[in-house]
This record gives structure tokens, sequence and C-alpha cells, in this order.
């Protein structure tokens, strides 16, 4: 014999329930069946909302009943033929008539006692139960209805009845043994004392009924039937790489259901637990999914961890003071005191030193539980012994699950590690001596990111999601959305990272999308936009709050520079190719530095010098690797690289200027690299990376540009001004041709000095020959004395910079 529960979306309509009637038949053709059925989906909240209006003298309660009969007597016509409707009707109407009845009552009185509430919230399971009995026979005729109120036998308490099993077992055992249908339907969910009056068995009561049925006749397996195909090893709503586990234990059943797994009520599982007998989830709108298998002989897959749960609404209240050290009864007056008051505990951690005990449970009985610990240590309290109670609420409790986990070290280790990558403060933590389950508890707003992050580290074959936030996507940007788009299924099978652009802003729009921005119609989405506005960017990251949160600096914008320190105290990696905030004053890229170190985000700026050469990098592992930088020569503009090699007699110095806009190697402001003062920042930016304190003003600066150019207000004026200026440009190529030397434009630094000029190479020099728009660097070191350590390569353009950015990306999803 099988039992077999359908929750209430499995029977919320007449499409739905003849699912039901599909599965049952077909299941019936090999197995005795006992069908146990929740209420149809929803009206067991329309018939609580309607005793309490009741109750408070409130005649919209009769709409609710008109919209509860409604709802049963369209499902009759759906399934039984006109011909045979009036007797059906007829009971329906009774059950309806005597719901009225009651609801008057509570009306009149103006009160609703948890006997009456029990009375009316049964009626939800008797009329459903009832209408896919009679659905059953249609075409089953031997198919048989049973009121579960007359086998399960409880106490009085009314809303969460406890039962009586050995009462109980023995009426269900005698039943079926003389019943010899081959299915037959009960209602879930209700049950009655001793005296015959109608109880409700509490949340998840249809679960337990079919539990208790399975027990008491042996069955070989309870089928619980409901919209999810199994437990999963997170919310699949907030979880999208959520997986179906195949197989789990009982213990881990429990365990997962206890934390928020809400597929089943952790008491559900304890008669059959004690009976050895199988429980088989399956979903009722996809009946040939494999489901999850619940037994004592779960097999292990490899995997210590079954599945990560939570719990909402926590509050935490610690009792702490120099009063409970040593005084023998404290924990029991606390536990004791709660339990008088009908709080249940959640979550219990203690301080070895017995100083403090923190408790986690609702929020909803927080005021409660705060008021009656305080009145019961109020004299210790007064002595100044123990604190009153301290509260923190809007928290959220996360669990890892699985019955392996003792068996494998470090779990915990990566757990909290995971977390705290990702700022997730945690408040209290818990661990069974069975070492089952590890609990945190942390802040609500966190319990999203926390679950991907630990769903992430656990059982996606450890692949990183990198949510990226773009602000610039002019000629860099756009090649790095390219590059993205281009390589993102083979960083998914080759580095195991999954990219996902979640906003983008230029200057006048800006888009967010927490599944992930289409990168083949992004243009037009973002032209579609709402305004820019970067604190309403700022604000947007920090709600959406998500794991592995990367913020991309794709400007040459100042203020957009100023924004890192919000982005990197929320732990948000920072990459950039804006030079601006680590060419600003020390002390504010030495706090860039020590933000990204106390919140563990990566503040990566490699493309800061070179575009996508790995200078920055090699002189973070000189560094690192115990060397000394102690002289630096480089040329480090591949604009200006690309301006002085390509202007000759037949080019003039504004042409080549202009030409190297078209291509895309200067700034938007072509005067920031012909002024040198993006050089002398690139510099600076490596005297810092070497271990130097200097400031931009101590860094000489020959500029090479008259000061009519340089006074320019825009563009036009800038370009006007080279041409009117030609000759100035000219002389100075003819003393470099009368030199026999190359034009370079050249940043050096050495015994504490530096500067940046236009110099004549000879063509001796090792930046004679370099060409077009390369970057070239020398770095004497104390290993590096004689021959220096070479970097060179192309230091300029849109694509070869983005790959850079890209670079920097992919290194904090390595890490």
């Amino acid at each position: 014999m099988k039992v077999l529960k359908f929750g209430g979306t499995s029977v919320a309509n007449a499409t739905n329930i003849k699912l039901v009637l599909e599965i049952v038949q077909q299941q019936a053709q090999q197995d005795q069946l006992i069908v146990v059925v929740s209420a149809l989906s929803k009206v067991t909240d329309l018939l609580q909302t309607a005793a309490t209006k009741a109750a408070a003298s409130d005649e919209t309660y009769k709409t609710l009943v008109v919209e509860i009969e409604k709802k049963h007597l369209d499902t009759i016509k759906d399934f039984i033929p006109v011909s045979q409707q009036s007797g059906v009707l007829s009971h329906i109407k009774r059950i309806i008539n005597h719901l009225e009845t009651l609801l008057e009552g509570c009306f009149l009185l103006g009160e609703l006692s948890p006997r009456t509430a029990d009375t009316i919230l049964s009626f939800g399971e008797l009329l459903s139960s009832y209408i896919i009995a009679e659905a059953l026979k249609q075409s089953v005729p031997t198919a048989a209805y049973k009121d579960s109120r007359e086998l399960i036998k409880t106490n009085s308490n009314f809303g969460k009845a406890t039962v009586n099993f050995e009462s109980t077992t023995t009426l269900i055992s005698n039943f079926f043994k003389a019943n010899k249908s081959p299915i037959t339907v009960m209602p879930g969910f209700i049950a009655s004392s001793n005296e015959g009056i109608t109880t409700t068995l509490g949340r998840g009561g249809s679960d337990y009924t079919a539990a208790i049925l399975a027990a008491a006749v042996n069955a070989t397996e309870l089928e619980i039937w409901t919209d999810v195909n199994g437990m999963y090893t997170a919310n699949p709503k907030i979880v999208k790489q959520a997986q179906a586990i195949a197989t789990i234990s009982y213990q881990e059943a429990m365990e997962l259901s206890h934390f928020g797994a809400k597929v089943i009520y952790p008491p559900t599982i304890q008669p059959v637990l004690q009976k050895n007998i199988p429980i088989l989830i399956k979903n009722t709108f996809e009946p040939t999914a494999e489901g999850t298998f619940i037994s004592n002989n779960a097999v292990a897959n490899g995997n210590p961890v079954k599945g990560i749960s939570h719990i909402d609404n926590i509050t935490l209240i610690t009792l702490e003071g120099p009063g409970m050290i040593g005084v023998l009864g404290s924990s029991k007056r606390l536990f004791e005191t709660l339990s008088q008051a009908n709080v249940n505990i959640i979550f219990i951690t203690q301080a070895s030193s017995e100083h403090s005990i923190c408790i986690g449970i609702l929020n909803s009985d927080a005021t409660l539980a705060v008021e009656a610990v305080n009145k019961t240590f109020e004299i210790e309290i007064a002595q100044n012994k123990v604190e009153p109670c301290m509260v923190e609420s809007n928290l959220c409790i996360i669990a890892l699950v699985g019955e392996n986990m003792k068996n494998h070290q470090g779990l915990s280790g990566k757990m909290f590690s995971t977390l705290g990558k990702n700022n997730v403060n945690i408040r209290a933590i818990a661990q069974g001596a069975s070492e089952r389950n590890i609990s945190a508890v942390i802040n609500e707003r966190d319990v999203k990111k926390a679950l991907n992050t630990l769903h992430e580290r656990f059982f996606e074959d450890n692949t990183k999601q990198l949510n990226l936030f773009v602000m610039g996507v002019g000629n860099v940007g756009e090649k790095f959305i390219v590059q993205i788009n281009q390589q993102n299924k083979f960083l998914k099978e080759n580095l195991k990272i999954n990219l996902r652009v979640i906003a983008l802003s230029n200057s006048r729009k800006m888009i967010f999308d927490e599944e992930g921005i289409d990168l083949q119609s992004w243009k037009g989405l973002l032209e579609n936009g709402e305004k820019a506005d970067q604190q309403l960017f700022i604000e947007q990251v920090k709600n959406l709050n998500l794991r592995n949160s990367i913020f991309v600096d794709i400007t040459a914008n100042e203020t957009v520079s100023q924004t890192y320190t919000h982005y990197l105290k929320e732990s948000v990696c920072v990459v950039t190719c804006n030079k601006i905030a680590c060419s600003s004053a020390f002390d504010n890229y030495k706090n860039l530095k020590n933000l990204s170190r106390r919140y563990n985000a990566p503040f990566l700026f490699e493309t800061n010098v070179g575009a996508g050469l790995p200078i920055i990098d090699t002189v973070k592992n000189l560094v690192a690797s115990g060397d000394k930088v102690n002289k630096i020569q480089a040329v480090l503009s591949g604009s200006l690289n690309f301006i002085f090699n390509n202007f000759d007699s037949n080019n003039t110095f504004h042409d080549v200027v202009k030409e190297a806009g078209v291509q895309g190697f200067t700034e938007p402001d072509p005067k920031i690299d012909l002024s040198g003062i993006d050089v002398a920042r690139k510099i600076l930016i490596l005297i810092r990376e070497s271990g130097y304190q200097m400031e931009i003003e101590e860094i000489e600066n020959e500029s090479f540009l008259p000061a009519e150019c340089m006074a320019t207000k825009n563009n036009e004026d800038f370009f006007r001004s080279l041409t009117q200026h030609a000759s100035q440009f000219e002389a100075i190529l003819a003393e470099a041709n009368a030199k026999d030397s190359r034009l370079k434009f050249v940043a050096q630094f050495e015994n504490g000095k530096a500067s940046v000029g236009l110099q004549f190479i000879p063509k001796d020099h090792p930046f004679y020959n370099l060409e077009g728009k390369d970057n070239i660097v020398l770095f004497y070191t104390d290993r590096y004395v004689d021959q220096p350590l070479l970097i060179k390569g192309a230091g300029a353009g849109a694509a070869v910079t983005a790959s850079g950015i890209f670079a920097d990306v992919i290194r904090i999803g390595n890490v």
C-alpha cells in the first residue's frame, strides 16, 4: 500500500485536479492507495480571513463565504456529470451552511475561540477531499472516501493538537484491514479529540496526516506531490542555479526543512522515520521527473553538503553579565521563561565563559520574549549582575546541511571565508555535535548574496559568478563589452567564471538588470534607460547587494574616481583604467589600497600604465618578492609615441594629432596626452607601486606645447592653435633630424626625483626603435642592475586597453 499526498497547488483548479486524477488512476493499477489532499489553493487563507472578520463584526466575511462556495461549485461542474451533480452539490451545500452558521456565531459573539477556529479551518480539506473522491468515482467506481477525523485522534490543544498514536494507529489499522477499496481519499490537516471535537494538526498538517497514515498501515512508500521537482540544494526562487536533490537521508531532510525548505514540514518525517518508510517528493506538473527520495540509506554523491537553507525574520536576543558566570540554573530560567511565554527558540549559542547566552527567535515573538526575560531577571538586572536583553532584529539564519559533513575537515572555514569575501557579516554561529548542520546568523539584506555565494562555492563545480557594474561605454567600454560577449562561453568552460554585466552607464543614461543585460542589444537598452545619476548608481549597486560585485570604471572622469571608496566599503571590487584616483593625493591613494585590504575587495588598475601591458603587475611582483626598484625609464604614452613616430616632413603635427584621436589613441581631450600630465600620472603610479611616496606636483614636467595651446578651452580652439604654432613643432623636428635622433616623450625616476618631457633619443638607445603606439619601460632594481627588466608592447588603443581591463576582471575571478 502507498500513501499519496497532494498539496494546495496540486488541487488549485480544475486543470491541476485533472493531473492529480491521472496520477492516482495510473498508480492504482499497481498499488492500493490512500490519497490525502489539502484544501484547494488559497481556501485556508480565505477561511482564516472570514473567521477573523466575523469575530471583528465585519459583515464582509459573507462575501468570502460566497467566494469559497463558488470555487467549490465550479470545481464540481468541471468533473461531475450534470446527471450526478445533485447529491454532490447538496452535500457541499450542507457543509457551506454549517460554515455560515459558525461564522454568524462569531459575528454575533464578537469572538473566535481556538476550538471554533479549528472547526472553521477544517472545511477547506473537508470540501476538497469530498469533491476529489466523487470525481475519482467517475472513472474508479470502487474508490472510497473516509473522514480523517474518524481515524486520527488527538488531545484538545486546538490549533496544533498532539496525536494520540496508540488509539490512532489501532483505528487506522483496523479500518484498512476491512476496507479493500483500491483508492481511499482522505482530508489532510484535520483530526478529532477523544470527545469527537474537530482539531487541526498545525502547519504542514496534511503532510503529517499522510505520514501518520503511512506509518499505521506500514506503507511501502509515502509520496508527497507538490509543485517542484523535489527538495533543492537551495531555494530555487533565490538561487537560480539550485539543483534538485536525488537522494537524501531523513535527518538531512529534517534539517533542511527546519531551516526553511518548505517542501515538507519536519514533524512529517517523524512517523515514517520510526518505521523506516521512504518518502518520495514528486512534482504534480512534471510527474516523470525523478524527484527526491528520502530514506535511511541516502547515497553519498561525493559532496558532503546536501543543501543550503535559511529562515527569515529572525531576532537575536542576548542575555549577558558577570552574574551568569558559574551560576547554576541561568540557562534553565531563560528557557523556562520563554517556554511559558510560548516563544519558540530557533537558534541557541553560548559563550564558553558562561558570560552570555544568545538565542534566535522569530521577529514576531521579540517584544513578548524581551519583556518576559527582563521580568525573570529583574533582580539581577537591578543589581547590575545581568544586562537587560540586547535585541538585534531583521536578521536571517543560513545553514549548511549534510550527513557526511562531520567526516570532512575545513567546511566551516570554507563557509565563513566565502561569506567574508563578500562582506557578509556573521552575527552568531552554532553547530551541533552531530555536525549535521552549520548555522550562522546574518543581516536579512545579505541573504540572497549569502545563499548564492555559498551555493556557488559548494555546488556549482567552483564556477564563480562575477557581476559587473560598468561606467563608461565609449571606445574602450564598447570594446570591453564585445570582448566579454565573445569570451563568455570560454570563461565558463575553461576558467569556471560566469560573467554578467548587471549595469551600464554613460554620461546620459544608465540601465540595471539583476539577471544580466543582453550584450547583443545593450546599446538600444541603454538608450532607453533612465537618466544617469552617479549617486543613484551607487545606491542601486548597494541595494542589489550581489555576490562578487565589480565596479568597472572606463572613464577619465575625476568625479567617478572619487566614488571608489563607496564601493570598496561595500566589498565591491574596483577595476579601473581611470588614472586620476591612483595619481591623486598620496593619502587618497593609500586609503584606497587600505580599504581594498580591509574589505577584501580587490582594487586593480593595470591599465593605468601601458594599457594591456603587464607593467603594474610586474612591479607588484618585484616588490612582493623583496626586490627594490631604484630607477625607471619609460615611454609611457602610446598616443605621444604614435604622434612623434608619424610626425615628419610629410605630415603636419596638427594632422598627426587628429589621426591619433580618430584611432582612439588619445583621451577625448588631447591636451591631457600632449601636456604630459597623463605621462606624469603614469610614472607617479609606478613610483608609488614601487614603494615610494610622491605627489604629482613633485614631478618636473617639461612641456613642449606653447602656453597658448594649453590655454584653449575646447578641442576646436586647441587644434586651431596647433596650426598657428606649426613652425614651433617643425623646429623641434628639425633639431631631432639634425642630431640624427628621434623624438620620444620620456618619463624618468631616480634618486627620489622624477621628470617627464620630450627628449632626443640617439640610435644606440633602447627607445630609438620604439614604433607605432608602443610603450616601453626599463626597471633598474637590486636584482636587475646592469641589464634592466624591460617590458615593451602596444600601450594605446581601445582593444588593448579593454583587454587589460578584462584581464583585471579575470584576476578577480581567479582569486
